[in-house]
């Protein structure tokens, strides 16, 4: 089985082309919503997370609130690093324990916006991106997640550029409205299958 990243910054369509693998059977491994789980579930990466952002990351009722901790992490690259230093190794053992269940497929799909940046690249055999030009990732995202230009820039400079993504990367996907999508996944597919 191989084992496949697939990444691109904040509003590339990463989730899109993502869906289009699951519609072909690939199982796709959703990083961030698992790290989601863990904030909402785990007592373990709770208490680390009060450890160090204190309880104003607490919501009314007693929940990490991913909003609260956003606010508090991507301004400051310093916690923003404590924050994936408490969650990455968490979401990578799960991921592994995940894999054991899928390994009766060709190949599964890890999704992750900072699959370089986390470390999580060297639990991957291969790794598509995800590209848009920027303009086109601003406007994505402020409409899906309700969030003014400037976070979605905040964001964006927080994330390795597409350039860099795409020289560590085996595969591209364009998603630029230019270019048609699901020939450039069904390519990928093939060969990933062959």
């Amino acid at each position: 089985m191989k084992k496949v990243g697939i990444t691109g910054g904040i509003g590339s369509g990463k989730t899109t082309v993502c869906k289009v693998f699951e519609l072909l059977g690939a199982p796709v491994f959703y990083a961030d919503d698992e790290s989601k789980k863990l904030l909402f579930n785990d007592a373990d990466i709770k208490r680390k997370i009060l450890e160090a952002f204190g309880d104003a990351v607490l919501s009314a009722s007693g929940f990490v609130d991913r909003m609260l901790l956003s606010s508090v992490v991507f301004n400051n690259k310093e916690k923003l690093e404590q924050l994936n230093a408490i969650l990455h190794p968490a979401v990578g053992h799960r991921f592994e324990q995940w894999v054991e269940e899928k390994k009766q497929h060709p190949y599964i799909l890890k999704e992750a916006a900072i699959l370089f940046e986390s470390g999580a690249y060297k639990q991957v055999d291969m790794v598509i991106t995800v590209t848009a030009p920027v303009s086109l990732k601003i406007q994505r995202a402020m409409k899906r997640d309700n969030i003014t230009m400037e976070q979605v820039e905040q964001r964006i400079l927080n994330q390795m550029s597409d350039e860099d993504k795409m020289a560590r990367s085996q595969f591209v996907v364009h998603n630029d409205e230019q270019h048609l999508l699901i020939p450039q996944i069904l390519k990928i597919h093939s060969e990933l299958i062959s």
